[in-house]
């Protein structure tokens, strides 16, 4: 790995980091420094519009603009004079330079992808996961089974506009004839790429060996081909990594190098430039694998909506397109429909009325709520947006298909076929980053709309990304782990608390189970109501033991009317029980719906509530 400024000799001992990411809209800016006691900290941060378009064309403009305000805020002088070709002086002691420089970027629309494999619900599905979790945006899947008639498929891809197509399909030594099929297709369709003609689309294989040479032979006089290991090698392996590490390193140096002033980015940085996403990905299976816990996270953005999960030690990351919180908002309200949104809402609105707020929204994308209706709408439409893209994930992280099992006698009466390997009862920590989660005016608002999108079940961590610096440890964790998870411990993730869940149905006002928690100074007995949820205030750093008793069919994590004893952490918002049951079912009459969301509201202090309603 090569570093600059000096940074070579002794990772060790950096002292001044500078992180940026280059996003399609916005150009962030974070510092971290090392203190006195060799913690790393993080000292000021900056922002400023990506300059990719006209009249600038270049992304370092934008980049400057960012980093001069960090600048201004902290009084350390960062960059050299505009003369000069390196816009980042070396760290000099004292308050001048940076010792590290390192950076995500998603401008120009980050990296977008057309996946294709043989059967749609084996090789093409593990393509979606390499692509994913490489940090793409998939435009289309296409297999030789999806019922697509051929001209269709050739139609599409001379549609659309890729940075890049992964070919997958057949197993090692296995027959060559399908995937040589889809092969064909691609070279009848010659798809052009997204920046233009000026240089060929790149083609990365990752499917039976013996057809490789095939493949590239057909493939070469048109695309930029790239071989790779095989992701299914054999049925009961997927092999994705391999093919991960090559996406990325096509897309940085022949996609991300046509983006406006890329070259000039490429040659500040210490390290290569990693797309956002990827960032964002590499921190979530860093705070998995540091603690030993299955995480589930989601990057809530303007256009996209990332879910995340590390669930016993399997990454896997969903990108919806179309489900963001500005540019798509519209398309949330659209998926969801009007009912699953207002039913969040403790206030009617007419149809027209929330379309107008929408497309208010769509039209004027960097706006803020002004009044407490149209945050309310907003973090409506928030937990839609998290919901949608959390079924999507579901449909990827599940078992490979077409493995052969040992079938037990337990197998002929198990009706049920699980969607997703997950089980939320085992999921450890939840976390939230984007702008809306976090910046809701109220940490206790975005502890509510990750416990009700997700509908966490069990006893769960929940926390939140305080300043959008996700991405930015992300990449700095591949260079510097230790600078990484101090910088995330100290003041990254804001720990909201803990949320202790009972699942089951009942009806409402029935005790259902029962809570007993102790801390070094105070206790508190709780009698759990169904469709009721509770916040005992334990702060940052505070730690109890709880033991919690469900009745009847109603589980916390262990089963059925089975008692958990744990030891649990508090938070800004503190430690929540939530006996609404799973699945959270909303009632449908107005009045009824009304009082349970105030009353929800109320129990957790998350919205200002005067005289029994919303203010």
């Amino acid at each position: 790995m090569q570093l600059e400024h000096g940074a070579q000799a002794d990772i060790e001992n950096l002292r001044l980091i500078l992180a940026t990411d280059v996003g399609s809209t916005t150009t962030k800016a974070r510092l971290f420094k090392r203190m006195e006691n060799r913690e790393y900290r993080f000292i000021s941060s900056g922002e400023a519009p990506t300059t990719v378009e006209k009249p600038f064309e270049d992304v370092t403009v934008g980049l400057r603009n960012a980093v001069r305000e960090i600048e201004e805020l902290s009084g350390y002088k960062l960059l050299a004079n505009s003369a000069e070709t390196r816009i980042l002086m070396p760290f000099d002691g004292k308050n001048m330079g940076v010792d590290l420089y390192v950076s995500t970027s998603s401008a120009g629309g980050g990296l977008q992808m057309i996946v294709a494999g043989v059967v749609k619900t084996m090789t093409t599905e593990s393509s979606e996961r390499a692509a994913l979790g490489a940090g793409a945006i998939i435009m289309d899947s296409l297999s030789i089974d999806d019922g697509i008639p051929l001209h269709k498929k050739i139609e599409k891809l001379r549609f659309l506009r890729p940075d890049m197509i992964l070919l997958a399909g057949g197993t090692d030594g296995g027959t060559k004839t399908h995937v040589l099929e889809m092969a064909e297709i691609i070279r009848a369709a010659e798809p052009k790429p997204r920046f233009g003609i000026s240089y060929s689309l790149p083609v990365v294989f990752a499917g039976n060996k013996l057809a490789a040479p095939d493949v590239e032979n057909m493939l070469k006089e048109k695309f930029f081909v790239k071989v790779t290991e095989n992701l299914r090698p054999v049925l009961e392996v997927e092999n994705v990594e391999p093919a991960r590490n090559i996406i990325h390193e096509i897309f940085m140096e022949h996609v991300m190098s046509h983006a406006p002033g890329y070259e000039k980015l490429v040659k500040l940085v210490s390290v290569p430039v990693m797309p956002t996403p990827a960032g964002e990905g590499k921190m979530m299976r860093t705070i998995a694998e540091s603690y030993g816990i299955n995480v589930l996270g989601v990057g809530l953005g303007g256009a996209t909506t990332n879910i995340y999960s590390v669930y016993d030690n399997k990454f896997v990351r969903s990108v919806s397109a179309n489900l963001g919180m500005s540019y798509s908002i519209g398309n949330v309200l659209k998926s969801a429909g009007i009912k699953n949104i207002v039913r969040w809402l403790p206030f009617e609105i007419s149809d027209d009325e929330l379309y107008d707020r929408v497309g208010n929204k769509m039209i004027r994308p960097t706006t803020i709520p002004q009044t407490l209706e149209d945050l309310l709408i907003e973090h409506a439409i928030a937990r839609e947006a998290i919901r949608l893209g959390f079924q999507h994930h579901k449909t990827l992280a599940r078992e490979l298909k077409g493995v052969h099992r040992e079938r037990t006698i337990s197998d002929v009466f198990e009706q049920e076929v699980k969607e997703t390997y997950i089980d939320m009862k085992k999921i450890h920590m939840i976390i939230g980053t984007g702008g809306l989660l976090s910046h809701t005016p109220r940490r206790q608002q975005a502890a509510l709309i990750l416990i009700d999108a997700f509908q966490a079940e069990g006893i769960v961590k929940l926390t939140v990304d305080s300043a959008f610096m996700m991405p930015h440890l992300g990449v700095l964790s591949t260079v510097h782990p230790k600078a990484a998870l101090d910088v995330l411990e100290k003041d990254c993730l804001v720990r909201l608390g803990t949320v202790i869940v009972f699942s089951g149905v009942s009806e409402k006002d029935k005790i259902i189970g029962h809570v007993e928690l102790r801390t070094e100074d105070k206790s508190y007995e709780i009698d759990v109501k169904y469709g009721e949820i509770y916040c005992i205030p334990m702060g940052l750093g505070k730690r109890a033991n709880v033991q919690a008793k469900p009745e009847g069919n109603f589980d916390v994590g262990a089963g059925k009317g089975k008692t958990v004893t744990a030891n649990v952490e508090g938070g800004i918002v503190g430690v929540v029980v939530d006996g609404r049951g799973r699945p959270l079912v909303l009632p449908e009459k107005f009045e009824e719906r009304k009082e349970s969301l105030l009353q929800w509201f109320s129990a957790l202090n998350a919205y200002p509530i005067v005289g029994g309603g919303i203010i």
